[in-house]
């Protein structure tokens, strides 16, 4: 049986305003007080893992030790097909250390002309963790599939979004209202999940 989260504070485990704004709105039907760790001044841990559960809970075990706090960590990518799967756990460093998306869309395309590929199929993944102080902790996962779309387009949402047109949809993450992409992301598909299981008041 899943671990219950009431009340109180919980720290959202990033220094990306754009996703924790993001959890933060996802997390508004819940009675909890979300604050970030770049708030409590917490240091990011190195993302050593090679999967996206696995830096999602160290993220989330190490904010939840240093905070004395429940923590909530995000860790989420874009694969594509036609390029193995990449940039997958290396979608943020794509960005490199200024987090220039802007850049990485643009190395996207460019591999994917070196390629050759006509494939622009791809998926969004994101793993959640919750962990407490004790180290105990869960992980749900999400995905949103979709293709490839260039130019960007909008600017709205942060990331890889202005180029992910979601299947069935004529609007791209980027171009979408909030409350669209949240119905239907791979954040939110995620979420879902994390909420009917450790949330009593959503």
């Amino acid at each position: 049986m899943s671990r219950k989260l009431t009340s109180g504070k919980l720290v959202v485990a990033s220094h990306n305003a754009g996703k924790v704004r993001e959890i933060s709105e996802l997390l508004s039907p819940c009675e909890i007080e979300a604050v970030s760790a770049a708030d409590l001044g917490l240091a990011e841990p190195d993302e050593t893992e090679k999967t996206f559960a696995g830096n999602a809970l160290l993220k989330a075990r190490t904010a939840a030790r240093a905070a004395n706090l429940p923590a909530l960590a995000d860790d989420s990518g874009l694969e594509i097909t036609a390029l193995g799967g990449a940039p997958g756990v290396y979608s943020a460093r794509w960005a490199g250390p200024a987090r220039d998306f802007a850049a990485a869309m643009a190395r996207v395309e460019r591999e994917l002309k070196a390629a050759g590929a006509k494939d622009r199929s791809a998926r969004f993944i994101c793993a959640l963790a919750l962990a407490w102080p004790d180290g105990e902790a869960q992980v749900f996962e999400g995905e949103a599939r979709g293709t490839l779309v260039f130019p960007p387009r909008g600017n709205r949402g942060f990331g890889y979004d202005p180029i992910f047109l979601p299947a069935g949809e004529r609007e791209t993450f980027g171009e979408m209202a909030p409350q669209r992409k949240h119905a239907m992301s791979h954040r939110a598909d995620a979420f879902r999940k994390l909420i009917n299981e450790c949330f009593d008041s959503a």
